[in-house]
C-alpha cells in the first residue's frame, strides 16, 4: 500500500459510503440497517475517545461493582455499556439488546422499537485497560423472528442466522472490522476527519498460519485433543527467550503484546484480549484457542457476543470456527450468557483440531 499516495487521496471510501453502496444493491431496503450501523459506529467513536483520554479523565481503575459474569467492572466498562445501550435504543431500529455487562436483556420501549436485535460486549479485554493493551467492542446483529412482542427467543438463535457482526479495536489506531455477510472489510478511524476509512478491503485469512493464541496457564486441565494439538506443534520452550521477553515486559518496552515462547514452526502470542488476538489471527493467519478445561468444562467465552460474532467474521474471511463438538455457528444457545469452548482461525489449522476431536470420538 502506498501510504504517501493515500495521504493525498480525495476519493475516500468511508464506512458510511461503503454501507450505503451495499444498501443500493438491495432495492427493497428501507435504510433501517444502515441507520443501525451508523449508531454502532457512533458508539465506537465515543468509546475510542474515552479510551484515549481515560487516564486524564480518571476513567481507569475499578468502579467498585461486579457484572453478571462475576468480574470486577472497570469504570470504562460501565461507560461503554451506557454509550452503546443509548446509541442503539436511540436508533429506533432495535427491539432487544443483550450486553455482557447486564444480567437481563434490555427490551426497548414500544415507541422506539425496530426490527433488529443486537448482542454486544461493550469493552472486551478490559482487564488490560490500565496497562495500555489493545481492547475492543464486539457486536452481532440479528433480525427479529417476526413482529411479535420481543422475547429472548429472538436472540437465542444460532450464529449462522446473524445478519452482521464486527468488532472495533482501540489501540495504536482505532480499527473497525465488519461483515454484513458478504466478506470482511476493515476501516481505520481518521481522527482529523472523524470518519472510518476503508483500509483493509476484502480481508482473507491465510489458509494456514504460524501464530497461535492460547492461555497456557490452563494447559494441565485441557482435554486430550487440545493437549495433543499443542504437542503436535513440536513445542520447544526457550528459557533464554522467555526470560528476555519477561524483562522487556517488566521494563515497559513490551507492553502491547506478551510473546510467551517459540515453537519450531509456530509462535505463541497472546494479549489476553480477544479482539486483539483475533484481529492478529485474521490478518496473519493461525489459530485462536480458548478450550474447555477441568475448571471450566463449558468453556469461558460467551456464545452470543464473543463466540458468534468472531466465528461469523472468521468464516466470512475464509477460516473456520469449531467448538470441539460442532461448527460454532450451528450452536443453539439456551441462555443469553451461555459459554462455549472455541477454536477459530485459518482453515487448515482448525481442520487439524477437528481431526483430533474426531479421532478421539472413534476411540
Amino acid at each position: 500500500m502506498d501510504h504517501a499516495a493515500d495521504a493525498h487521496r480525495t476519493d475516500l471510501m468511508t464506512i458510511t459510503r461503503f454501507v450505503l453502496n451495499e444498501q443500493s444493491k438491495h432495492p427493497e431496503s428501507r435504510g433501517d440497517f444502515t441507520i443501525l450501523l451508523s449508531h454502532i459506529v457512533l458508539g465506537c467513536k465515543f468509546v475510542c475517545s474515552a479510551v484515549n483520554k481515560a487516564g486524564l479523565a480518571k476513567l481507569l481503575g475499578l468502579a467498585g461493582e461486579t457484572n453478571v459474569q462475576g468480574e470486577e467492572q472497570k469504570k470504562l466498562d460501565i461507560l461503554s455499556n451506557e454509550v452503546f445501550i443509548k446509541a442503539l435504543v436511540s436508533s429506533g431500529r432495535t427491539s432487544i439488546l443483550v450486553s455482557e455487562e447486564d444480567e437481563e436483556a434490555t427490551i426497548v420501549e414500544p415507541s422506539r422499537r425496530g426490527r433488529y436485535c443486537v448482542v454486544f460486549d461493550p469493552l472486551d479485554g478490559s482487564s488490560n485497560i490500565d496497562c495500555g493493551v489493545s481492547i475492543g467492542t464486539i457486536f452481532g446483529i440479528y433480525m427479529m423472528k417476526d413482529s411479535h412482542e420481543p422475547t429472548l427467543d429472538d436472540v437465542l438463535q444460532p450464529g449462522k442466522n446473524m445478519l452482521a457482526a464486527g468488532y472495533c479495536m482501540y489501540g495504536s489506531s482505532c480499527t473497525l472490522v465488519l461483515s454484513t455477510g458478504n466478506g470482511v472489510n476493515g476501516f481505520t478511524l481518521d481522527p482529523s476527519l472523524g470518519e472510518f476509512i476503508l483500509t483493509h478491503p476484502d480481508i482473507k485469512i491465510p489458509k494456514k498460519g504460524k501464530i497461535y493464541s492460547v492461555n497456557e496457564g490452563n494447559a494441565k486441565n485441557w482435554d486430550g485433543p487440545t493437549a495433543k494439538y499443542e504437542n503436535s506443534l513440536d513445542y520447544l520452550l526457550t528459557a533464554l527467550l522467555s526470560s528476555f521477553l519477561i524483562k522487556l515486559f517488566q521494563s515497559g518496552l513490551l507492553y502491547f503484546s506478551n510473546e510467551i515462547s517459540v515453537t519450531s514452526d509456530h509462535t505463541i502470542l497472546t494479549m489476553n484480549s480477544m479482539v486483539a488476538d483475533v484481529h492478529r489471527t485474521l490478518l496473519y493467519g493461525g489459530i485462536f484457542l480458548y478450550p474447555a478445561d477441568k475448571k471450566s468444562p463449558s468453556g469461558k467465552l460467551r456464545v452470543l457476543y464473543e463466540v458468534f460474532p468472531m466465528s461469523f467474521l472468521m468464516e466470512q474471511a475464509g477460516g473456520q470456527a469449531f467448538t470441539g463438538k460442532e461448527r460454532a455457528l450451528d450452536l443453539i444457545p439456551q441462555k443469553i450468557h451461555e459459554r462455549s469452548p472455541i477454536f477459530l482461525g485459518s482453515y487448515d489449522d482448525v481442520e487439524q483440531i477437528k481431526a483430533l476431536y474426531a479421532a478421539e470420538g472413534k476411540e
